[in-house]
């Protein structure tokens, strides 16, 4: 019988896959949608010398909605959403990876850390060249700057879904060639794969302390929603640093991180390296609670049906 303080962690050998693959697309299209236009401000903030546009996370978010409605918050959206497939690459990665590795660690601990950084470099050679291309869309018409590609007035009024997505993607491999869209590759990977192992321990950490402190009887599931946004804020503040050389790096078209990262430094001090963290923060949170409430909803609802009424919720 099951301790019912302890959260019980579905493996991947438990799930009806054909399931899980269903209802996880749907669930990651919710996810960006709804943190997308966190992600795009706090990109804005990233690139932007000093103040020189916005001076916060709201005062980005009113100035947008002002000047181009709700349709601003959501520029490279469409092309953004190509990443579902990483994030299927992702999950899968990381419930592979995790039993891999249980057959040399019972240390739940170490599973999360090695199948979060696994699985965030896989995700990264997907992500990256989507990244690289709905970043510059997001750049259009907050400054001449901050982007080394322009919409043209036709690509500006085109009618078609993909029209200025391929302007810019003639224009990135015009003057980079392939390599133009893994631009920032290494820092994306220094970027997310901390990030993501992470965020995987502290998330279980954080359940696991605070079913502690629960009654008995409360629900895991609000349990790990609480965890989520914990692990998100920790792994946030500890990666931002390398978060903000990232986007600058792929939206100015720089080739060294470390130059970057120096110049940051000398031009706004170590507060530079803050920047964009609220934002940072405010998006992980929602996507967070969504993540994780839809993640292990999911996989109780993809769980084999000879194993339902062995678990407690």
């Amino acid at each position: 019988m099951h301790d019912k303080r302890n959260i019980q962690i579905i493996e991947w050998e438990d799930l009806d896959k054909r399931k899980f693959y269903s209802f996880g697309v749907f669930m990651t299209m919710s996810i960006r949608a709804t943190v997308y236009p966190a992600t795009l401000i706090r990109t804005l903030l990233q690139v932007q010398r000093g103040t020189s546009l916005y001076t916060g996370t709201f005062d980005a978010f009113f100035k947008i909605l002002r000047a181009e409605g709700v349709r601003g918050l959501y520029r490279g959206f469409m092309v953004n959403t190509l990443t579902l497939i990483s994030g299927q690459a992702y999950i899968t990665t990381y419930e592979l990876v995790r039993k891999y590795v249980s057959q040399y660690s019972d240390d739940n601990t170490v599973k999360s850390l090695v199948a979060g950084g696994s699985a965030s470099l896989v995700a990264q050679s997907i992500t990256v060249p989507i990244d690289v291309v709905s970043q510059q869309l997001m750049m259009q018409g907050q400054g001449e700057h901050l982007t080394r590609f322009r919409l043209n007035a036709d690509s500006k009024n085109s009618k078609q879904m993909f029209g200025q997505t391929r302007t810019i993607m003639s224009q990135i491999f015009a003057a980079d060639g392939f390599r133009g869209f893994y631009r920032g590759y290494v820092a994306s990977l220094l970027t997310y794969i901390p990030n993501s192992a992470v965020w995987w321990p502290f998330y279980h950490f954080y359940a696991e302390q605070l079913s502690k402190l629960a009654p008995s009887d409360c629900p895991h599931l609000i349990l790990q929603a609480m965890a989520g946004p914990l692990a998100a804020a920790t792994a946030s503040t500890v990666t931002n640093p390398m978060d903000v050389v990232r986007a600058r790096v792929q939206v100015e078209g720089r080739s060294s991180v470390i130059e970057t990262f120096n110049q940051l430094i000398k031009e706004e001090g170590c507060w530079g390296l803050t920047k964009g963290l609220s934002a940072r923060i405010i998006s992980s949170t929602p996507t967070a609670i969504v993540m994780v409430v839809g993640y292990e909803t999911l996989k109780k609802m993809s769980l084999r049906p000879e194993l339902v009424d062995s678990r407690h919720w």
